[in-house]
């Protein structure tokens, strides 16, 4: 949305007359809107016709919000095309961690899941380039060529081990185990392998179909899909969507109708500069430092970000004069930390804390709530900066990361290359723990 908005409400708009801010607003909240129903469905699908099916599903998606910009600049298009973004990015959060935690090895699965922050904050910034550099049209067909391009190499592609072998198709399973780990189907290893997948489906086969209401029963599985749940939603109630967004337009204010030394959008450009650099940083250190410990540290860098920047904006209230890099430096930071911790180390966490029976309805639904917080932050963002100030916005963005901080540090267990029954064992302790202060309490 960052680099079109500002197009799109110009004098040199491709349309005949230029967007209002009630509709770039729609436009930039509906797809998380579309996330909330799209979640479920895709994992549904994921579930019951496998897990590349949905992905192909999500190109499809793509092509769709292509195809419909390119034939029409009414108002219902631009907002249909972006609600089939919803679909698109409900499955890159959904079906795609299931599908890179199911084919990864346990030494490298979190590198690997850290690859979609990797080549997502990396169209950010191809985005943001071409939107500067190019007309609306031709930023349009090189964005249609993607999907398509995917489509084809994601035919080239097995089914996850663990979905062949849960629809009892053994042979294909270990075919797929094989290729994927680049040994013979004999290879003791990979037998291993799949023998262990084999018994985590087996101890969740005799529990409850509805698999909400036995989390919810189940005091560990409950404490673990709090952990996963407020872990997700970090990452999207930290400040780094609106900012994402409307990027063009902060940093135009924060100019204050100065000469700016780089435009709106070259100003963006550097923010996605650092987007991929944080998410690299991420994919390479994650399997060294921990998830626990690299959550904590971005946590409370963006809460000291966001809150020297609502200070700066608040100084600017009262005709106080504060250093005017102030806002590009600690947007650039806060934005390094969600690509470099709270964006992957959240998806990396919620797919790895639970087993692969329960692994699709916690991201439907964790995502399905994230998004909806999305939608109303995007509706509602420039509406509330312009009645309230944009100060008390960060300010409360700074304050959830403060709050997220300190929640790793006291809830979350460290999940790197640890299994399941270790991870549970930790909640357990807690639990133990917990009752035990309670009774003293009481006493």
């Amino acid at each position: 949305m960052s680099p079109m908005t500002l197009l799109l409400q110009s004098e040199n708009s491709p349309r005949s007359e230029p967007l209002t801010d009630l509709e770039i607003s729609w436009m930039a909240s509906i797809p998380y809107l579309i996330t909330l129903p799209s979640a479920w469905l895709l994992v549904v699908i994921a579930d019951k016709i496998g897990r590349k099916f949905a992905i192909l599903l999500v190109s499809l998606a793509g092509l769709g919000t292509w195809a419909i910009l390119l034939s029409s600049l009414e108002t219902w298009a631009l907002i249909t095309a972006r609600a089939l973004v919803g679909i698109s990015a409900s499955g890159s959060y959904v079906v795609f961690p299931i599908y890179i935690k199911e084919i990864g090895e346990d030494s490298i699965r979190g590198s690997l899941g850290c690859l979609i922050g990797v080549f997502h904050t990396g169209g950010n910034l191809f985005l943001y380039i071409i939107g500067d550099m190019l007309d609306y049209y031709t930023v349009l067909w090189i964005c249609l060529s993607l999907p398509i391009t995917h489509l084809i190499l994601l035919t080239m592609m097995p089914e996850t081990p663990s979905f062949l072998l849960k629809k009892g198709e053994d042979e294909k399973a270990l075919k797929a185990l094989a290729w994927l780990r680049c040994r013979s189907e004999d290879d003791v290893e990979v037998i291993k392998e799949l023998e262990h997948t084999r018994r985590e489906q087996e101890n969740d086969a005799q529990s409850n179909k509805f698999l909400l209401k036995e989390i919810y029963n189940n005091k560990i599985l409950f404490k673990a899909f709090q952990i996963a749940l407020i872990a997700v939603l970090a990452r999207e109630v930290c400040g780094a969507v609106p900012v994402l967004n409307f990027a063009g337009e902060i940093f135009t204010m924060a100019s204050g109708g100065k000469e700016l030394l780089l435009s709106p959008n070259q100003q963006a450009i550097l923010l996605g500069s650092v987007q991929v650099v944080g998410s690299v940083f991420a994919s390479s250190i994650v399997e060294k430092s921990g998830r626990k410990n690299l959550l904590f540290f971005t946590s409370l860098l963006s809460a000291l970000s966001m809150g020297a920047l609502a200070t700066w904006f608040l100084l600017q209230n009262f005709d106080i004069r504060a250093t005017s890099w102030l806002p590009l430096a600690t947007l650039c930071l806060c934005i390094f930390c969600d690509s470099a911790g709270l964006q992957p180390v959240s998806m990396v966490l919620a797919g790895e804390i639970f087993s692969f029976k329960y692994r699709g309805t916690v991201m439907g639904v964790t995502m399905s709530i994230a998004s909806f917080s999305d939608f109303l932050q995007l509706l509602f963002f420039k509406p509330l900066t312009n009645e309230i100030g944009i100060f008390a916005a960060f300010y409360f963005f700074a304050a959830v990361c403060f709050f997220i901080s300190v929640y790793v540090i006291l809830c979350i267990p460290e999940t790197r290359a640890r299994t399941l029954e270790d991870i549970y064992g930790d909640l357990r302790k807690k639990e133990k723990r917990e009752i035990r202060e309670k009774e003293e309490t009481d006493l």
